[in-house]
């Protein structure tokens, strides 16, 4: 039986939970001209990435397949912690790509 109190403070974790999430979904897109996007190179489409200043850069080189990607491989965009506040695409990269482990 969950007494009153116990019930109250479910509620109110709940509430946060769900506030928390909420603010989550609205963080903002990283934008290539932000000036740490621009200082890692980061493009949002790997196809757009320029060739000739990253030499070493592969189309299978993507957002969603590196370590520091916080979002889910299905998703369309995710956190990363070079970009504090702002979702990068999955389909993204920059020059602090390090492929997942398997």
């Amino acid at each position: 039986m969950t007494s009153r109190r116990d019930f109250f403070i479910n509620i109110s974790l709940m509430g946060t939970a769900i506030a928390g999430g909420h603010v989550f979904a609205q963080a903002a897109n990283l934008s290539e001209s932000d000036p740490q996007a621009t200082a890692l190179g980061y493009k949002a489409d790997t196809t757009k990435v320029d060739q000739a200043k990253n030499p070493k850069h592969t189309a299978t080189q993507v957002c969603k397949n590196c370590q520091l990607y916080q979002g889910k491989p299905t998703d369309a965009a995710g956190g990363c912690p070079l970009f504090a506040g702002k979702q990068v695409a999955a389909n993204g990269w920059c020059t602090a790509y390090n492929k997942k482990s398997a």
